[in-house]
């Protein structure tokens, strides 16, 4: 199966690294808080040698997390991708498992464009495609805004343009 024709914005990537810090600092600040109030109320449940060297805590999970934080915004990116053929949408995605999706553009029924607060400061969008099936329906982040304005006009027009056919 050969992959779709077009890549997400390179912006996507900072998004995707943005997303990626914010929640490394939300885990390694939370198991140093963790740790701060296990060793402070001394858990007699806990076995002493895991109490005394409880610090190791925030380490662990900071060595755990941040590589990946840090190389899976470049591997989504390397992964996601789409197209857009006359009556077919079909995109990639994932970094751990991959998701293909092929959407006939006749089943069609919304397709909506949405920014979060850092999508928009980078000048990126989403584009969500649904269908009557939730296993039809597909999403597309990491577009320029510009690409995901067009390609959610086209999509409606076509879709449009199929459902009046079938009648």
């Amino acid at each position: 199966m050969r992959a779709p024709a077009n890549r997400v914005s390179r912006k996507a990537v900072t998004l995707w690294l943005l997303e990626q810090v914010f929640w490394s600092v939300v885990l390694v600040g939370g198991s140093f808080f963790l740790a701060r109030w296990i060793d402070a109320d001394r858990w007699s449940w806990l076995p002493l040698w895991l109490v005394d060297g409880i610090w190791w805590l925030p380490v662990v999970v900071a060595v755990l997390v941040v590589p990946g934080a840090i190389v899976e915004p470049f591997w989504r990116y390397a992964v996601h991708r789409w197209e857009f053929s006359g009556d077919v949408v079909y995109a990639r995605s994932g970094w751990i498992s991959r998701e293909w999706a092929f959407v006939p553009v006749s089943r069609i029924q919304t397709v909506d464009k949405t920014q979060g607060t850092l999508e928009r400061t980078l000048g990126l969008a989403t584009v969500e495609i649904r269908t009557a099936s939730h296993a039809g329906s597909s999403t597309i982040k990491g577009l320029d805004y510009e690409v995901a304005a067009v390609l959610a006009e086209e999509l409606a027009r076509r879709a449009e343009e199929l459902r009046d056919d079938a009648t």
